[in-house]
């Protein structure tokens, strides 16, 4: 009868053992590394560190029992890049509103100010020119050609506000006359401010006419009823 043939040693098990099978992945390590992807909430963000770290000490533990270890520290970076995001994600939410009213409030400010200087403009281009009244639109106000007309180009203001529509630091000008005498000329106008961008580039509707009060509204154009400037 032939004998059985001797245990042989393999280098992949202990003397006498049983060979085991490929290491298996941490489910945890995994975990750790799809909510890593979405770092960007950040409650899913501490989930994917702490996952990771447990990760890491399972496979620390497991002497080559379980892999798993790059998506552990892939869960991990992703995770503390999340947590890192939230104090600037604070700044911003507190910061970005504050930007916005400033930069409503300036716009404002500019609107009434350049409705300011539009009057002035008016009165000084009805004295110019008596043969006319206030100007037919605002296009009369810009300048012209050297030696041209002043009751056709009157130069009162800068060119871009010299248009038939300007819009100037998120306002747009709207310009029209609203009565006229016996000979055509013209007697009182009206001169509204919008915002562009309501709520963005402003939130206040103004408007102005001959007797050069300033009113504003905050729902929908203003006009000769709304309440006036303070």
């Amino acid at each position: 009868m032939p004998l059985a043939p001797a245990a042989q040693y393999s280098p992949q098990q202990p003397w006498g053992g049983q060979v085991g099978g490929p290491p298996q992945n941490s489910g945890k390590a995994l975990a750790s590394l799809i909510c890593g992807v979405f770092f960007f909430f950040w409650p899913v963000s501490v989930v994917a560190i702490v996952l990771g770290h447990l990760a890491l000490s399972d496979i620390k533990k497991s002497a080559g029992r379980i892999a798993g270890r790059g998506m552990a520290i892939g869960g991990l970076v992703m995770g503390y890049i999340g947590i890192s995001l939230v104090p600037i994600l604070i700044i911003a939410a507190i910061a970005i509103p504050n930007l916005l009213r400033s930069r409503i409030a300036a716009n404002e400010a500019s609107a009434v100010s350049t409705l300011r200087t539009y009057s002035t403009a008016l009165v000084s281009y009805a004295s110019q020119c008596p043969n006319q009244g206030y100007p037919p639109s605002l296009t009369y106000l810009g300048p012209g050609a050297s030696g041209a007309d002043k009751c056709s180009r009157a130069d009162l203001v800068e060119p871009r506000m010299g248009t038939e529509m300007p819009v100037k630091s998120g306002y747009r000008f709207y310009y029209a006359p609203e009565s006229y005498d016996a000979a055509g000329h013209i007697l009182k106008y009206g001169l509204a401010a919008d915002p562009v961008t309501p709520g963005t580039t402003g939130v206040r509707h103004f408007f102005t006419d001959e007797s050069g009060v300033i009113r504003f509204t905050t729902r929908g154009g203003a006009d000769a009823h709304s309440e006036p400037l303070p």
